[in-house]
């Protein structure tokens, strides 16, 4: 369908760019506002439009929960009522997640252990569920703990359904994005915000239609494909597979994530970081700080703090990093391989706490910022994250395992069926992950993002390299966007792979 590629995007945006702004300055901000809530459910209703009820009632529901979680609270037992409204707000947001994402995998698994034979038929996923979900959430918890506003419904309408986030992502907070949205000034056309908006769009564009799909994505499933039918593999066709689907992943989010990025800037709108060099990453601590970083700070602000978080003992501590990264599996798909790769980052993450609190109780604390401890940190993080990817990529476990225990156990192969394209493209690729500065670092002059993440400097070579508007960034993004829409219109662009999430 045509939504499940970039196309639509081309054929919505721009009529949706000059009719906001000639409603905003012939009507006003609220008029504007009203229409973008209807634009982004029409965007949302092109793939399914039987689901933009559900969207709609989720909204209406959730909108009068937070005002009765808002509302003054006068009598001692009205706090305790007050409790029973989230937990039945949040149950019933879970129990509707729960229904179109998990149910299929538990009577699939009810049916293999109690040989039963339920079926109830196909269950199509939402898109973009758990994002709205998640999301909404959010503001049940902080209404509740009264860290929230009140907001009318039409600007909480187009909170949740902004269409540059509502497919996959970022994970938005009300405290950041509402009062965007009551600024008069996010209604007015501002060349500037064109600009870098449109410049940010083309480079996640260029992400994924040429690196992810054309670079790395058809290397992916011929391997784990053979993997799974039981086919004959080698040590490198695995390790490549591995590192293509590692490259596709990140190329396919990051390129997602840039193209919110710019779609929000055009309409005046900062939407927060949610990627950033995570491949750079010298601990899967620092990985999670940089990978799908709102959804980090949800299972930490939402999740992890309320089950205890570090402030009930150690051994507390690192059960309750379990429990969040199992669910975050879980958050990813309803399948044993994503609870696996959920509890794999759970036991890097325990692991690595370990370490650093050893190590400050060591002489070892004095290495920590030398170049070897931080090289070796980085190679052996990445391998980590690569040897996750497998897990959460694999058809199953067992195909897994054939994948993981062929890229450790070296098999021969002669010179003449190593795939050098495939290695050199992945070799490219990875050149650009490790050694290349990130969008934000490129667009910093302009703060493209909301919690502008500096964790990592720009280095010397690309001080003078970070874009401005002047000829020659002109030129250099008039080639990315020939190119990527060349390759959208002559290539067969694949899905973002977060859709399915």
């Amino acid at each position: 369908m045509l939504f499940n590629s970039v196309e639509f995007i081309f054929l919505f945006l721009p009529l949706t760019v000059f009719i906001f702004f000639t409603i905003s300055r012939l009507f006003n901000s609220r008029a504007a506002a009203l229409w973008f809530t209807l634009a982004s459910l029409f965007f949302y209703g092109f793939w399914n439009p039987g689901y933009v009820p559900l969207l709609i009632s989720s909204i209406l529901f959730n909108y009068l929960i937070g005002l009765e979680l808002l509302g003054p609270t006068r009598k001692i037992g009205q706090e305790r009522l007050r409790k029973r409204i989230l937990v039945f707000g949040i149950t019933i947001n879970l129990l509707l997640l729960g229904y179109y994402k998990y149910t299929l995998f538990l009577v699939q698994n009810l049916n293999h252990v109690l040989g039963l034979k339920l079926y109830l038929g196909n269950i199509v996923l939402p898109i973009g569920i758990s994002f709205f979900t998640f999301t909404q959430i959010s503001f049940l918890v902080d209404a509740y703990r009264r860290n929230a506003g009140k907001y009318d419904i039409l600007h909480y309408g187009l909170f949740v359904t902004y269409f540059p986030h509502l497919i996959a992502g970022p994970i938005l907070h009300h405290k950041e994005m509402l009062p965007q949205f009551s600024q008069p000034k996010n209604y007015r056309l501002s060349y500037e915000n064109l600009a870098v908006g449109l410049s940010i769009f083309f480079v996640g564009l260029l992400k994924k239609v040429v690196l992810a799909d054309m670079g790395a994505a058809g290397y992916v499933e011929p391997i784990f494909g053979r993997a799974a039918r039981g086919g004959n593999l080698s040590t490198l066709d695995c390790w490549g597979g591995a590192l293509a689907y590692t490259l596709q992943l990140y190329f396919d989010f990051s390129g997602y994530s840039d193209m919110a990025i710019g779609l929000a800037r055009i309409f005046g709108i900062k939407l927060p970081a949610n990627f950033y060099s995570p491949y750079k990453a010298t601990s899967i601590i620092e990985f999670w700080q940089r990978w799908h970083m709102t959804l980090s700070r949800f299972l930490r602000d939402y999740l992890y703090i309320p089950l205890g978080g570090n402030r009930l003992g150690t051994v507390r501590r690192y059960a309750n990093l379990m429990i969040t990264m199992l669910l975050c599996g879980l958050w990813h798909g309803a399948g044993w391989t994503f609870i696996l790769w959920g509890g794999l980052h759970g036991f890097y993450l325990v692991s690595n706490h370990v370490w650093r609190q050893w190590k400050r109780s060591s002489r070892l604390v004095n290495l920590r910022n030398r170049w070897f401890t931080r090289m070796g940190g980085s190679l052996l993080t990445f391998l980590c994250v690569v040897i996750g990817w497998v897990v959460f990529r694999a058809k199953d476990i067992k195909t897994a395992g054939v994948v993981l225990q062929r890229m450790f156990s070296w098999t021969s192969l002669s010179i003449f069926e190593i795939d050098w394209l495939m290695w050199g493209s992945i070799l490219f690729l990875l050149s650009i992950v490790w050694f290349c500065p990130n969008t934000q670092q490129i667009m910093e002059r302009f703060d493209p993002v909301l919690n502008m993440q500096k964790t990592s400097p720009i280095g010397r070579f690309w001080q003078h390299l970070r874009w401005c508007p002047n000829w020659a960034w002109a030129v250099v993004f008039a080639i990315i966007s020939a190119v990527s829409l060349t390759t959208v219109v002559f290539s067969n662009v694949k899905e973002f792979l977060y859709f399915q999430f």
